[in-house]
């Protein structure tokens, strides 16, 4: 909760503290949207962290582009954090929590919550040398890695596969293409590539997915 004077009441481990909010903090209406979405702690101890700091913590790492030991001493300890992240990744949290946002966002466009059409691309970005994983994309003269995504015609994120920047576009289409829920796959009618090479309409085709050039 947002406190008059600008600070935050954030309950920790059954205890109250105050803390000023980060600009990339969740605000109230932000989160009453995300939390019905993570998942309910089931087994062993009740969690002894609020899970509206941890995703605070996530999204401070990704707006100050800090390294996880830089978090600041009053958000939730890194390992917390870490574990947390990694977990909403592999347990499709995060993909839950993607598609409820762009579906809000089309229906408050006037749109139906899941898109006929889309484009699929990548773009090389630089990264540093302590990145996990870099490679050289020949064609940009760029070391570092390449996203590879799918949007809707309003732009919204439907897949996003992260590689190396040396990784060809055709070659990863497959695992991109295999990000599709079940529910985007029964939509979409046309998805739009620049230039799809011979592998990404063959992935297309095999999804049932007509192709369009841009």
């Amino acid at each position: 909760m947002i406190l008059s004077g600008g600070q935050q009441d954030t309950p920790t481990q059954g205890n109250t503290t105050i803390r000023k909010p980060y600009p990339s903090d969740l605000t109230d209406e932000q989160w009453e949207i995300i939390k019905p979405l993570i998942p309910v702690n089931t087994v062993g101890r009740p969690r002894q962290v609020e899970m509206r700091e941890v995703l605070n913590a996530i999204f401070y790492l990704n707006r100050s582009g800090c390294q996880w030991d830089m978090l600041p001493h009053d958000l939730p300890p890194r390992s917390t954090v870490h574990d947390y992240y990694y977990q909403w990744r592999s347990d499709g949290t995060w993909q839950a929590i993607l598609d409820a946002l762009r579906q809000k966002v089309r229906v408050a466009a006037g749109k139906e919550p899941s898109p006929s059409a889309g484009s699929i691309d990548s773009q090389t970005v630089k990264a540093t040398e302590i990145a996990d994983a870099r490679g050289y994309d020949g064609g940009k003269k760029i070391t570092g890695r390449k996203r590879h995504i799918i949007v809707d015609p309003l732009g919204l994120l439907l897949v996003v596969v992260v590689t190396v920047a040396s990784a060809d576009d055709g070659t990863t289409a497959p695992e991109v293409l295999g990000r599709l829920t079940a529910e985007h796959r029964s939509r979409l009618e046309l998805l739009w590539a620049d230039w799809p090479s011979a592998t990404t309409s063959r992935s297309l085709l095999c999804h049932h997915i007509p192709i369009g050039q841009v």
